[in-house]
């Protein structure tokens, strides 16, 4: 059982969401109004209180250049390199692309289009710390048995970007073996800043680990999701932030979470916008520092819903059905 003092800040009326682990198993709908400073609610001891908590308190909230333009456009320039995938093998003309059986690797900036399937094959991304990568995905379908289908070892930024009107899988088969010291154990893997954009469709399947995994920040400005997975659905190390979206997130532990065990500062995550279905086992959402929701639709069935050190909600539609689980 988790023990964690939880302030929510509500500088206005909205919906209070709690939230918590407790004895007894049931599902509770929980939809009060509120216009209180704060709603302090203690784990240790199972009692909520309302009190005045300074904005001063909260940590680090600002969320202003949460997301470039670059981020919102999900455009992507005419001069681009094809690389179409064969099932087992894949093509491609262009010096920054090595291909190695069923494995793609990138190492330059640029633009890549991708299209077609691979069998058992990823990915990766080994730029250099100056590069901006884009992948755009043109309805792919790419399973890793062992692996990564999309693996980020560096680059500056990498934007994956959903085509117009395409339907896109990415997929793991349940287990991960390691080929270096960075515990590949997701879907998507970054170790840098990484960016999903476009109005196409993404599935993810991850039946041994997480689907999305970003150890810098993790940005989602539109397009449709569906993810289900072993572990956390969608984690990022320092920041995760969604201004749009659709998405339907099915984890046997959290569906958004962001965690930094070095800086206490980070482990944040804003939420400006998008809808949501989440349905796990742990918690719906998971910020170890702030989680500030601007605006946005959830509707949440969970063992806690919304969980953080601060929580400031502002605005959108959020219900909860809580799954209280015996201690």
């Amino acid at each position: 059982m988790k023990q964690k003092l939880l302030k929510i800040l509500i500088p206005v009326t909205c919906a209070a969401i709690l939230l918590a682990g407790c004895t007894s198993q049931k599902t509770t709908d929980t939809s009060t109004q509120t216009s209180a400073d704060a709603v302090v609610y203690d784990n240790e001891t199972e009692s909520m209180s309302i009190k005045n908590v300074s904005t001063q308190d909260s940590g680090s909230d600002d969320f202003s250049d949460a997301f470039s333009d670059r981020d919102l456009s999900g455009e992507y320039d005419d001069e681009t390199v094809s690389i179409k995938l064969n099932g087992t093998s894949a093509s491609a003309s262009a010096d920054t692309v090595s291909i190695s059986g069923s494995n793609v690797t990138i190492t330059g900036a640029g633009t890549y289009i991708l299209s077609g399937s691979l069998e058992n094959g990823s990915i990766i991304v080994n730029a250099s710390k100056d590069d901006k990568v884009q992948l755009v995905l043109n309805g792919v379908s790419i399973n890793s048995d062992t692996y990564a289908a999309i693996y980020v070892i560096q680059a500056d930024k990498v934007f994956v970007t959903l085509a117009e009107g395409t339907q896109n899988t990415l997929s793991n088969s349940g287990t991960f073996t390691q080929t270096d010291d960075n515990n590949v154990d997701a879907v998507i893997f970054s170790k840098d800043d990484i960016t999903l954009n476009g109005t196409g469709a993404l599935q993810i399947k991850s039946p041994g680990g997480h689907g999305i995994v970003g150890k810098d920040e993790v940005t989602i400005t539109a397009g449709t999701y569906v993810i289900s997975a072993a572990n956390h659905a969608i984690r990022a190390n320092d920041l995760l932030a969604i201004s749009g979206g659709t998405f339907t997130l099915t984890a046997g532990e959290d569906g958004l979470h962001a965690e930094n065990s070095d800086d206490d500062t980070l482990g944040n995550i804003y939420i400006a916008g998008g809808t949501f279905s989440i349905k796990v086992s742990d918690d719906a959402v998971h910020a170890t520092a702030m989680l500030q929701i601007d605006s946005g639709s959830m509707n949440i069935t969970a063992a806690e819903g919304l969980e953080s050190t601060y929580i400031r909600i502002n605005g959108g539609a959020i219900r909860v059905s809580v799954l209280l689980m015996t201690a």
